[in-house]
């Protein structure tokens, strides 16, 4: 990933401990990279000491971080649908400048193409420009305006082409269209009396476009405070606030699409590694034993392999169906040196001469086994739907490579990656205990009870026999086009490749693990309970700084904030820091201080809110909770009761039965009541009441309370046994 590596070329500027420093010329050969201060001051550093380094940084001045310090990085998703479209006719432009056709590969001319003037055999890259600024400015100016064209100069070329090799597409983006937000100007008492006024207006009505609420907020103020229309606020402040207050009130397609490369009808020469990279994922026939409760499973094997070396550059191993972040994982270990296992000798060390296994493990940090790794540039696979959403597109835009699924119904486009497959299960599956064969009628009479392998072992097992024996195998009639009767091996054909094109020594950094996570935004950071992800909230002590704030990002997601969550464990998600650019785990606010909670993923999530839901025990809005509200006021005062929906004549007839009941019970005679005559045993009863009361004790003891002999002695022990029973 060049937007996520340290820029270490001659001349770009460091930021080391605090003090800015310059390269002055990088040694590959031995590892080591010479720095030159701004008092002259100069030192010799490891690359591997620059990258591990806590405080090291690119310079503001030939980083693109320094611009947006305070700010999450841009992306193309702060891209609307028509600025994407003015990115791409931008990157053609580019392209043609670049080298000499439009689609940037001269496998795929377009027609007339390459043009005199952009012809890469008989121009400079200097003469090319100048080229296409005198093309751009003959263009009519209506015409180049709305391509955004209008302003394009030959430094402007030269930027754009700085910023592509630097961030990708995005580079070519307009900074007017991403710059920073800065909220709009407070709408005065009558502006808002007037938007609150049309809301009610129009909240029953049929619905209508912003444009025409804006006329009649003009209306309303022009109408109620004699406002001249030139005073009202422009459409555009009056949509802003109203989507702010009340949002945009209806749904729109989000979904951005990747760049459609153009298909060829003839054969695409595939001449050098990563150019080409396969992937599909099948049912591996072979039982293994899980950890959790020791049963036989099946599990699914993900694979990568280059398409011009036929190494198999990853793959991974999931207990269930692989998801997308799967996908991007395993395309981040397509691009990172495999390390050395404990148990593997000298022989499956990095092998390949041209490249010491020295300077490779320098910049790795590690010892690297003898497994290529490399930057895709097409990834190819099929039609299914871990292969085709919205997180892959992401992915693929991150990574700088295009994900070209197969044509439909044409196994020929991934024919070679369904042969690798049957290769990996002759040469190793039926040696393995529990293969249970190509389908049911070829399997044994019980792999369960054969599978003794775990999936940690299984794994260790494919990845000795593809660094050890895969990796030196002879192709056979794989053999490359410029020598096709000749014996080769992957190992022998990437060690050809250097030799003809050489090899980029490029990493990624770590924290490309965080930015290949999905994305979420939020609107705001909750002061005391942090941010709402999936059902889930999550704080941490990143999140501090920013509670109760908006973000200052720009585009289409502006005053929004981006956090990256990981689906298969959902104890924490991820913040970017806009101002140190550093990742920072956010705990869910759910676990225990210890973190004994066990990981889960976002199956088990979604599980859990469906059955709170179905339970009733999910929160409900005072709006969701208003029918059952309105039921019990039908049953105590119901709308027909109130005073105010009878007309004059019944409030008269109810007002005329009060005053004829209270006269009748003021014309009513007052009858004496006469004392009941008492029987003798009565007047005797006060003084036995006296008699009583005298020889009673002077404190009342009271009662023991219901249940206190439950309480004294356990409730199933069995009462002894009464004596009189025990006679009997």
């Amino acid at each position: 990933m060049t937007a996520a590596a340290l820029d270490v070329s001659v001349g770009s500027s460091l930021v080391l401990d605090g003090d800015e420093w310059r390269v002055e010329r990088g040694e590959p050969h031995t590892g080591r990279v010479h720095l030159v201060a701004l008092d002259g001051t100069r030192q010799s550093v490891t690359y591997r000491f620059l990258a591990h380094h806590p405080d090291c940084h690119s310079s503001s001045v030939t980083a693109a971080e320094g611009a947006s310090r305070g700010r999450q990085p841009k992306s193309l998703s702060d891209l609307t649908v028509h600025q994407l479209e003015l990115v791409k006719v931008r990157l053609e432009h580019l392209a043609e400048v670049r080298t000499g056709f439009r689609s940037g590969d001269r496998l795929r001319p377009g027609p007339g193409e390459p043009k005199p003037q952009y012809d890469p055999d008989t121009t400079t890259i200097t003469s090319r420009r100048h080229a296409k600024v005198a093309e751009l400015q003959a263009m009519g100016r209506q015409e180049a305006k709305v391509l955004a064209l209008d302003q394009v100069g030959f430094r402007t070329l030269i930027r754009w082409e700085k910023r592509f090799q630097r961030d990708g597409i995005i580079g070519c983006a307009d900074d007017r269209w991403l710059r920073e937000s800065g909220g709009h100007r407070k709408v005065n008492k009558e502006v808002r009396q007037a938007v609150h006024a049309v809301r009610q207006e129009t909240k029953h009505l049929s619905k209508v476009s912003m444009t025409t609420k804006a006329r009649l907020i003009t209306q309303y103020m022009h109408e109620t405070f004699g406002t001249a229309p030139e005073d009202v606020p422009s459409y555009w402040v009056l949509r802003k606030v109203w989507h702010e207050w009340f949002g945009s009130g209806r749904g729109r397609q989000r979904n951005q699409q990747a760049d459609d490369l153009v298909s060829n009808d003839g054969y695409v020469l595939i001449d050098r590694p990563g150019k080409v990279v396969a992937l599909d994922t099948t049912v591996l026939p072979v039982m293994v034993r899980e950890s959790v409760f020791d049963d036989a499973v099946k599990v699914h094997l993900t694979l990568a392999l280059c398409a011009y070396t036929h190494s198999i550059c990853a793959f991974r191993l999931t207990l269930v169906s692989d998801t997308s972040v799967d996908v991007a994982m395993l395309l981040r270990d397509v691009m990172l040196p495999l390390p050395m296992r404990d148990d593997w000798g000298e022989e499956m060390e990095w092998p390949y001469p041209g490249l010491p296994a020295s300077v490779v493990a320098e910049f790795a940090g590690h010892e690297v086994a003898g497994l290529p790794f490399l930057t895709p540039e097409t990834v190819t696979t099929d039609h299914g739907s871990v292969y085709r959403n919205h997180h892959l597109v992401q992915v693929q835009e991150d990574l700088g490579c295009n994900i070209l699924p197969s044509r439909v119904l044409r196994p020929e486009d991934k024919a070679l990656i369904e042969r690798v497959f049957g290769s990996i299960r002759s040469l190793l599956f039926e040696w393995l205990p529990g293969y249970t064969g190509v389908d049911v009628a070829d399997r044994g009479v019980d792999p369960e009870g054969d599978a003794v392998l775990t999936i940690a072992e299984l794994e260790h097992v494919i990845a000795t026999w593809t660094v050890g024996i895969w990796q030196k195998r002879r192709l056979g009639t794989f053999a490359p086009h410029w020598d096709p009767g000749g014996d080769h091996s992957p190992n022998s054909l990437l060690a050809a490749s250097f030799e003809q094109g050489g090899f980029a020594l490029e990493i990624p950094a770590p924290q490309l693990y965080y930015k290949l996570l999905p994305e979420h935004t939020v609107k705001k950071i909750d002061a005391q309970r942090g941010v709402k992800i999936r059902g889930l909230w999550y704080d941490g002590p990143a999140l501090t700084p920013y509670k109760g704030e908006r973000s200052s990002r720009g585009g289409q997601r502006q005053t929004e904030w981006v956090v990256h969550r990981e689906p298969r464990d959902r104890r924490t998600v991820f913040f970017q820091d806009p101002f140190t650019h550093e990742w920072h785990p956010l705990r869910w606010t759910g676990l225990p201080a210890d973190d004994v909670v066990p990981a889960f993923g976002d199956k088990r999530v979604t599980e859990l809110l469906r059955k709170i839901k179905s339970a009733g025990l999910n929160p409900r809005t005072d709006q969701e909770l208003l029918p059952q509200l309105l039921a019990l006021m039908h049953r105590t005062r119901p709308v027909k009761q109130w005073t105010s929906q009878l007309t004059k004549s019944e409030r008269i007839e109810v007002a005329r039965e009060r005053e004829q009941a209270r006269a009748a019970a003021a014309d009513r005679p007052q009858v004496p009541v006469v004392p009941a005559v008492q029987r003798p045993q009565d007047e005797d009863r006060p003084r036995r009441r006296r008699e009583a009361a005298d020889d009673a004790p002077t404190t009342v003891t009271p009662p023991p309370r219901l249940g206190n002999d439950a309480r004294r002695r356990p409730l199933f022990l069995v009462p002894p046994t009464d004596a009189a029973e025990a006679d009997s």
